[in-house]
């Protein structure tokens, strides 16, 4: 399947530097999406609304930054247990380790870059990857350039040019920069889709991606205190659903573009059960 139809209207990358229209909010119209929002919108404030968030919010929220990023890790090819993810401290060894190492690194670090966000996506991207990498390429914190080879195993779609990768992540920063109307959960859907659709790293795109939607949805103000992990509702979805999802993205039908809006959803709202689930075994005592 040919990326370019990922800028193909109604995506991002049509009229990325046109101001006057954001094409965005023309994805939250889309069948289902809206309905998706709704969902999402109760399903988060359900979390907020519990009684254990207004005592131990800071413990729900490492909670989940600990198990978002095994999901994150799992989409990435290293499905580890969680306890295995709590317990071990030492994430230099193995191809697997070092993926649970970048994605815990990714999720610690997503934080402390929200302020600079929507100010400058493309420097908190280039941010993200020199933390996940963290110095073992020398293509660290850049694009990937014409020729370079990207590992990125698990999503196996055409690989974009250089030229395309820069010209997109150019449009897709303006939309970050100047905002809009559309709904959190549209935006960093998008976010989330181009990253992967554009791979613009040579490595660890995947995680980035993930991470990525996690600071939109946490800037928005969505999910501010960053409790509704929709990594660990991508992993419990399965890697075939994501990358399926992956591929209506893609394709920039309006058909393809709504059915990757609604499998986010999905994962946040699942990322959001996970949480109240949290919630109830603190309640308990039973964590």
């Amino acid at each position: 399947m040919s990326t370019s139809g990922a800028t193909a209207d109604p995506s991002p990358g049509s009229r990325a530097g046109s101001r006057r229209e954001d094409p965005l909010a023309a994805l939250a119209v889309l069948p289902g999406v809206a309905e998706s929002v709704e969902s999402v919108r109760k399903a988060v404030d359900r979390v907020y609304g519990h009684r254990i968030m207004r005592r131990r919010s800071n413990a729900i929220t490492s909670e989940a930054a600990l198990r978002g990023a095994r999901g994150s890790a799992a989409l990435s090819g290293a499905d580890w247990a969680l306890e295995e993810v709590r317990r071990r401290t030492d994430f230099s060894g193995d191809d697997e380790a070092r993926v649970l190492g970048a994605a815990l690194r990714l999720s610690a670090e997503a934080g402390q870059l929200l302020s600079i966000w929507r100010q400058s996506p493309l420097r908190v991207l280039a941010r993200l990857h020199l933390v996940a990498a963290a110095g073992q390429e020398d293509t660290v914190g850049r694009p990937r350039q014409e020729g370079e080879r990207v590992d990125e195993p698990l999503v196996e779609l055409p690989l974009p040019g250089a030229a395309e990768v820069s010209g997109r992540l150019e449009g897709l920063s303006e939309l970050i920069i100047a905002g809009g109307s559309a709904p959190a959960l549209v935006t960093a859907a998008v976010v989330h889709g181009e990253l992967l659709a554009l791979r613009p790293f040579v490595s660890h795109n995947g995680l980035i991606a993930r991470t990525a939607e996690r600071i939109v949805l946490v800037g928005s103000g969505l999910d501010p205190k960053s409790v509704c992990p929709a990594e660990v509702g991508y992993a419990e979805l399965g890697r075939a659903a994501y990358l399926a999802a992956l591929d209506g993205y893609v394709s920039g039908t309006p058909e393809g573009m709504a059915a990757w809006i609604r499998h986010c959803a999905e994962a946040v709202g699942l990322g959001a059960r996970e949480s109240t689930a949290v919630c109830e075994a603190l309640q308990r005592g039973a964590a």
